[in-house]
C-alpha cells in the first residue's frame, strides 16, 4: 500500500503545502482527496505570490475588482479568499466524515502583524468572516506578540492553524493557550466541540541554521574526530527538537484540566510538522517525514516531499517517540559546543516573519503592476 495511505492508520494526516487556482480547476486537489489520501492544505504569502504571479487563471477576477475600484490589498484578500473557499468545499467531506478533526485549509494573517496583537485579531476575524466555512484554519504567528491573539480568537471561535513555531519553549505557551480559550468557552457554559487548532512546529530550518553554526566550529581538510561532537549533531537538531516538542504535548494533553475538556467534547490541538522539505541535498529526502510519525500528528509536505513517502517512504509505528535519549542527549550537547538553541530559536523566528514579508511585499507589487495596467494578457 501507499505509503500515503498508510499515514492514518498511525495516527498521523498528511496535508499538502500548496494551494493554487490551477490545481483546484485542473481537478488535481480533488483528486489527490479522493485518491491519495490527503486530508487538509496549507497556503502561506509565498505559496500565494507563486500561485498568483505564474497564473493567468486570477487575471479575469483581477481586472473585475480593478473595474469595481478595488485597492489592492483588497484585490488580494478577494483571490485568497476565493481559492480557500473552493479547496474547503472539495475538503468538506474529509470534515465531515473526521467529525470535524480533519479536512483543514489554512489562510494566514498578513506577515506584517507578527508583531501586533490588535491588528492580528482584526485580520483574523475578517478572514475568518470572509471564508465562512467551518473548515477553515486562520495562521497566526505564535510570536510573544500574536499567544494573546491566538487565544482570543480561539476563544472567539475562530479555529487557528499557530504558525512559525521553532522553540519547544514557544509550542508549550501556545498549547496551554488554545486551552485556556476552550476554559473560558466552557466556563462561559460556551461549545468547544467545534474549535479546532494545529501548532505548527517548523523542522528544517532549525537543522539549516544549526548546521551552519556547526560549521562554524569545524576546520574543513582535518580530521573530524577533531571536531565529534559538532560533527555528529549535523542534521540532528530538528528531529530532536520536534520529538521532544511531542513530549510536552502529551504532557499537555494528558493533564486533568484537558480531561475536563475532553469530556465535553473538545479536539485535541495536534502537533503538525512543517517545513519538512529537506534543504540539504546530502539528507534523506523524506528525514523530516520519516521521524515523526505518530498519534494525534499532522506533517504538511510539499509536493516533492509527498511524492518522495509515496514512492519510498518507510512507517515506523509511533516512531516521533523513538530514540528519545538520543534527542534529550543531542540538545544537551548543542549546549556543550557553545550554541544555545534559545538564540538559534529566536534567529529562526525573526527570519521566518522576514521570509514571509518579502513573497508578500513581492505579490503586492505583482497585484499593482496588473491593477494599474489592466492585466496585460
Amino acid at each position: 500500500m501507499n505509503s500515503l495511505l498508510e499515514l492514518i492508520n498511525f495516527g498521523q494526516s498528511y496535508w499538502l503545502d500548496n494551494l493554487s487556482r490551477d490545481i483546484i480547476k485542473n481537478g488535481k486537489l480533488r483528486q489527490k482527496v479522493k485518491e491519495q489520501g490527503l486530508r487538509g492544505v496549507t497556503s502561506n504569502p509565498s505559496i500565494f505570490n507563486k500561485a498568483i504571479t505564474n497564473s493567468s487563471e486570477y487575471d479575469e477576477q483581477i481586472k473585475t475588482l480593478s473595474k469595481d475600484g478595488k485597492s489592492v490589498s483588497e484585490i488580494y484578500e478577494h483571490l485568497v479568499v476565493k481559492d480557500v473557499q473552493d479547496a474547503c468545499d472539495i475538503l468538506q467531506s474529509v470534515y465531515e466524515d473526521s467529525d470535524g478533526a480533519d479536512g483543514f485549509v489554512s489562510l494566514e494573517v498578513s506577515p506584517y502583524l507578527a508583531r501586533h496583537t490588535k491588528q492580528t485579531m482584526v485580520e483574523a476575524r475578517r478572514l475568518f468572516q470572509a471564508v465562512n466555512r467551518p473548515n477553515c484554519l486562520i495562521k497566526i504567528p505564535g510570536t510573544i506578540e500574536g499567544i494573546p491573539a491566538i487565544e482570543q480568537m480561539l476563544y472567539e471561535g475562530v479555529n487557528v492553524n499557530i504558525t512559525l513555531l521553532f522553540s519547544i519553549e514557544r509550542y508549550e505557551a501556545v498549547a496551554e493557550a488554545y486551552i485556556r480559550a476552550l476554559e473560558r468557552r466552557l466556563n462561559e457554559g460556551r461549545d468547544i466541540e467545534k474549535i479546532a487548532s494545529v501548532a505548527s512546529f517548523f523542522v528544517s530550518r532549525i537543522d539549516t541554521l544549526v548546521d551552519q553554526l556547526l560549521g562554524h566550529r569545524m576546520i574543513p581538510g582535518e580530521d573530524p574526530s577533531n571536531f565529534e561532537i559538532p560533527s555528529q549533531l549535523l542534521g540532528k537538531i530538528a528531529v530532536a527538537s520536534g520529538k521532544i516538542a511531542y513530549q510536552s504535548f502529551k504532557k499537555i494533553f494528558n493533564g486533568k484540566r484537558w480531561q475536563k475538556l475532553l469530556e465535553n467534547n473538545a479536539h485535541v490541538q495536534r502537533l503538525l510538522w512543517a517545513s519538512t522539505s529537506t534543504k540539504n541535498p546530502e539528507y534523506k529526502d523524506v528525514i523530516y517525514v520519516e521521524p515523526f510519525i505518530g498519534p494525534n500528528t499532522v506533517n504538511t509536505m510539499p509536493e516533492d516531499t509527498i511524492s518522495a513517502f509515496a514512492d519510498h517512504g518507510k512507517i515506523i509505528e509511533n516512531s516521533v517517540e523513538a530514540n528519545l535519549d538520543e534527542a534529550y542527549r543531542n540538545l544537551q550537547l548543542l549546549e556543550k559546543v557553545g550554541i544555545a538553541l534559545t538564540r538559534v530559536t529566536q534567529q529562526l523566528e525573526d527570519e521566518g516573519i522576514q521570509k514571509f514579508i518579502d513573497p508578500f511585499a513581492a505579490l503586492m507589487k505583482n497585484l499593482a503592476d496588473k491593477h494599474l495596467l489592466g492585466i496585460p494578457v
